[in-house]
């Protein structure tokens, strides 16, 4: 593709001015790559040029990650000020504020270093839970806190939530039991299971409904009002009513099955059971699921036909009589889904309600908050009658200026604490004669973490919020764009912006679907490409093995995934052996430049670190993994279970065929083979002839005996840094031998966690590996250093904020199908819904489910074009599917339609279409 023309260099350094004005607040919608953090930072140094001290300034970032890589910009623009020549120096602040600056503001940014050091506390850069931290700390009491209180992260609040759970569900009250029942009798034992983790992970949610609602009686009352069956009778009450005869045209209802019974065979059957159901009034309830479907379809829709023509021209009257019935029953029937999904929602609201309450009489025990109480209670105390206004004045002194980062991924919860926190900058007469002002940089189409609370709709409520307050107060109110791309080159965003040109595509990317998405270029003159892969299938099926071939030999794997992963991984192979050049930057690709992205970890995550390994690729391994389930951690985890329970044969012979010790299976075949007893005395007793055996019985001996004086952190740390029976050196190096220097994160997280569990609980061995295995702890990996030199897999959610010269997204086809199991509150919708399968939804349930599938779609489309900006230089777009066809609308094809449309843009078979 050839570059764009841009737009000159003057235009997105004055709109980066204008948003970092410091007399003026400012609300910034700043496209991938237009310089966000770099406004973010201009800001902050603006304002201390303009006389505000460091420590009246809040920067709220998203991340810790955030908050760290700003504090380092930061320090280390004013460190290089503090030591600049002048002419650089006054070159640097021209450029910063498009002004030439004196002599005194010369000497004022040399000091700013040394007032940042000086300033009470330092900066204020944190994240918002941080922040709420550290209000919360100040304030208690006024909080209705105990000072003492402590935070607690995820592991540990879903820990004990997951105590709390069982706790509730093993002995359960009698209205929880019933509850219990109601669903049990409904879903199956997993589907019950997925319904109490998703109650769990929304405890936040649900207590704010039944706050909201005056608690669980309230919410069912609300619930029954919404679905139109607050004064209805019970089910069986409105099965009888509907079968007196007073409730039908029973006269013409029978002349209409007489007509039915003169016509087809169909016909006839329907008319025997329409009379049948007539002519006995004492079964009439006993029939009535046969007599509804004699009308009505599966989904509770009117048949489409119910009476032929040549019937209904024999017999007029006849469909009219038929039409009223079929309308009398689906009316009838969608009342009885109204009142099913009523009674679903109260026993699972219940359940929740029970979980909620012991969740928060656990934390309100041990004086824990979790990161949703740090939000709410700072939110309430900010709003409180009578103290906020207090709060807020011994606040006052200490903030003027309010600067949040990455505002599309606020959550509305996270906005009312900052709105509170500005309400007095705007306050009119009653405001401090000082400018004060309020700063949101972000991105609506960049908002993708919905799971977490954010809302791309609160990103433009809050900004017209501010508007309104700022115009009020008539202070300077700047609403600025940042469209131009310093990041990508031409060919990278063009292909962009073609591919949400439709504005089908752009609905919930942009606000105003309308108007186009436009991308301007500073990269001029750079080479770039776009690639497009033909998407790789399943072999075809004359090619597949016979089900019934015995297997007798090794066959390669060929299913679409790691035909994909190993084509991804020779054509980087390829490209590092030839010294691809990239373009741009006038050099050979290295594979740190190279970064994949997927939409999820699956099957084909794993199997492309694997497929890159086996091409001698150096890669990064994964960003984020759950730590009992990496091999090192499971393997240390099993000598363990070994040292608390000898006897455990399993335990044990995992143990010896772990690197640790690295029996074969034929060494461990001859000791656990046809042995008399348990396998620690069969390999106590063959010790004496075999000088492997007698090696790993006094290593594991050893540990045997220290393993009730040791800690979990001193027990790991021994097994790692003495020698074992498979390595001389070390236990850690005989790992990574085997499993690679990837497991080196997993080992050194293993010990960090043994260290915190033992600050928080006895050093019990037993009761750190249940902790471990329990709380199911996720180690987040930084991969965002290129340097390294080795290829990055991450998911778009993972990469947020990175980018990398060459991007591939190979999970393009798979398209996000599933629907959430309870419907939450939404903009028209107040309370919220369960209904134990989609054939008992009523109408409501149906149209709020739409709603969350239109909102699970766009979000599919934001991480999209999260993806596509990722890039800088080169983007290249596979993907693989099974034998079903690819969903409409997936990336692929937004992808391949956006290519069709450039004028100059071809596509080459780059990989193959199916497995070889």
């Amino acid at each position: 593709m050839t570059a764009a023309p841009a737009v000159p260099p003057a235009a997105p350094a004055l709109a980066q001015r204008r948003a970092s004005d410091p007399q003026a607040s400012s609300w910034v919608a700043a496209s991938a790559g237009t310089g966000k953090t770099k406004v973010l930072t201009d800001r902050v140094l603006r304002l201390m040029l303009a006389g505000t001290p460091p420590d009246k300034i809040l920067c709220i970032t998203f991340t810790r990650a955030a908050a760290a890589e700003m504090a380092n910009r930061l320090n280390g623009t004013l460190a290089r000020w503090a030591t600049m020549a002048d002419g650089d120096l006054a070159a640097t602040l021209h450029d910063l504020t498009g002004q030439r600056p004196d002599t005194a503001l010369q000497v004022a940014a040399r000091r700013l270093f040394a007032g940042v050091l000086d300033a009470p506390g330092g900066m204020k850069i944190e994240t918002i839970h941080g922040f709420c931290q550290s209000l919360l700390r100040r304030f208690p009491l006024e909080a209705g806190l105990s000072p003492h209180f402590r935070p607690i992260d995820e592991r540990e609040a879903r820990t004990l939530l997951d105590e709390v759970v069982h706790a509730v569900l093993s002995a359960p009250a009698p209205p929880v039991a019933e509850a219990v029942e109601t669903i049990a009798a409904q879903v199956d034992e997993d589907t019950f299971a997925e319904l109490m983790s998703e109650l769990a992970q929304e405890r936040g949610r649900l207590a704010r409904v039944l706050a909201h609602c005056g608690g669980l009686a309230g919410l069912q009352r609300w619930i029954r009002d919404h679905l139109g069956v607050a004064d209805a009778p019970a089910e069986a009450d409105l099965i009888a009513a509907a079968c007196a005869d007073g409730a039908l045209d029973g006269p013409a209802l029978h002349r209409a099955a007489v007509a039915l019974a003169s016509g087809s065979q169909a016909e006839r059957q329907r008319a025997a059971a329409i009379l049948a159901w007539l002519d006995d009034p004492s079964r009439r309830v006993v029939m009535f699921e046969d007599h509804v479907r004699s009308f009505l379809t599966q989904a509770g829709e009117p048949r489409k036909q119910l009476i032929n023509r040549a019937t209904e021209a024999a017999n007029p009257g006849a469909q009219a009589a038929l039409e009223a019935e079929a309308a009398r029953l689906a009316a009838l029937q969608a009342q009885r889904r109204a009142l099913g999904v009523a009674a679903a929602s109260a026993a699972l609201f219940a359940v929740g309600a029970a979980i909620v309450g012991a969740y928060e009489e656990a934390k309100r025990t041990g004086h824990l908050l979790d990161y949703d109480d740090l939000i709410l209670r700072s939110g309430a105390l900010l709003r409180q009658p009578g103290i906020a206004p207090w709060v807020l004045f011994k606040l006052d002194g200490g903030i003027d200026h309010i600067l949040v980062d990455e505002a599309q991924d606020t959550s509305p919860e996270q906005w009312q604490v900052v709105a509170a926190l500005a309400e007095e900058f705007f306050a009119g007469a009653g405001a401090r004669e000082a400018v004060r002002t309020v700063f949101a940089v972000g991105d609506e189409k960049q908002s993708i973490f919905s799971f977490q609370g954010a809302d791309p709709a609160a990103f433009a409520r809050m900004r017209a919020h501010f508007a309104a307050r700022v115009d009020a107060a008539r202070q300077p109110w700047r609403p600025v764009d940042l469209i131009t791309s310093f990041r990508s080159t031409a060919a990278v965003l063009r292909f962009v912006d073609a591919a949400f040109a439709d504005p089908a595509v752009r609905d919930g990317v942009v606000s105003e679907p309308a108007a186009a998405l436009r991308h301007d270029v500073s990269r001029r003159g750079e080479g770039g490409s776009v690639e497009l892969w033909p998407a790789v299938g399943p072999l075809p099926a004359e090619e597949a093995p016979a089900p019934w071939a015995p297997p007798l030999e090794q066959a390669r794997v060929s299913d679409p995934e790691t035909t994909l992963a190993r084509h991804i991984a020779e054509t980087i192979r390829g490209w590092l052996d030839r010294r691809e050049l990239l373009e741009a930057k006038g050099r050979p690709i290295h594979p740190g430049d190279i970064m994949v992205l997927v939409r999820r970890r699956n099957r084909f995550f794993e199997g492309l670190v694997r497929a890159l390994k086996d091409c001698g690729v150096p890669v990064a391994g994964v960003d984020r993994m759950v730590l009992d389930r990496q091999l090192a951690v499971m393997d240390l985890l099993a000598l363990a279970d070994f040292l608390l329970l000898p006897d455990d044969d399993l335990a044990l012979a995992t143990v010896l065929k772990t690197p640790l010790v690295g029996l074969s299976e034929e060494q461990l075949f001859a000791v656990a083979h046809d042995r008399p007893g348990r396998l620690w005395d069969a390999l106590t007793g063959r010790a004496g002839t075999d000088a492997r055996l007698a090696s790993a019985r006094d290593y594991l001996a050893g540990l045997l005996d220290r393993v009730d004086f040791l800690s979990p952190f001193e027990l790991f740390g021994r097994v790692l840094a003495s020698r074992c029976p498979a390595d001389p050196v070390g236990g850690r190096r005989a790992l990574l031998a085997r499993l690679g220097p990837e497991a080196e994160d997993a080992l050194d997280e293993l010990l960090s966690q043994a260290l915190a569990y033992e600050g928080a609980h006895a050093p019990s061995l037993q009761g750190f590996v249940r902790w471990l295995r329990l709380g199911r702890a996720e180690v987040k990996r930084e991969l965002d250093q290129g340097e390294q030199r080795r290829v990055r897999i991450m998911t778009v959610h993972g990469a947020k904020g990175l980018q990398a010269p060459v991007v591939i997204l190979p999970d393009t086809i798979n398209k996000p199908q599933q629907s959430p199991r309870i419907l939450w509150p939404d903009e028209a919708m107040a309370v919220p819904l369960w209904a134990p399968r989609r054939e008992m939804e009523e109408a409501r349930c149906e149209a709020a489910r739409q709603r969350a599938n239109r909102r699970r779609d766009q979000e599919y489309r934001r991480l999209l074009y999260v993806a596509l900006t990722r890039a800088e230089d080169r983007l290249v777009i596979c993907g693989y599917h099974g034998r079903k066809a690819p969903p409409e609308d997936c990336w692929y094809d937004l992808c391949a339609a956006a290519l069709a449309e450039l004028p100059d843009s071809r596509t080459e078979a780059a990989g193959p279409a199916h497995p070889p």
